[in-house]
């Protein structure tokens, strides 16, 4: 496998990564991100996740929308990351579905 290159990669992203792999439990997370980011942030985090699980799940645009209250634009933009993106989504629903 080849060294993956992120346009996001600076130093303050590999602290901010480096931060985020210390959280070890649920609790963690909670706190950092609570403390990190807006409440609307966060709920656009879980939308935009659930939104990808529906996607790989086959699920269509309207039942995605009426189960997550997430547009179609949001939904098509995560389509796209499902399909041209970097596969963050995809590393992280594998490893969620294969705990």
């Amino acid at each position: 496998m080849s060294e993956y290159f992120s346009k996001l990669q600076s130093k303050e992203m590999d602290y901010l990564s480096e931060a985020m792999l210390t959280l070890k439990t649920k609790e963690d997370c909670y706190r950092f991100f609570e403390d990190i980011a807006t409440i609307s942030e966060i709920k656009a985090f879980e939308q935009r996740l659930k939104v990808a699980s529906m996607l790989k799940s086959k699920r269509t645009y309207v039942d995605i929308a009426t189960a997550t209250g997430a547009s179609t634009a949001t939904i098509s933009r995560v389509n796209r990351c499902l399909t041209y993106g970097s596969d963050g989504y995809k590393l992280v629903l594998d490893r969620i579905e294969n705990k």
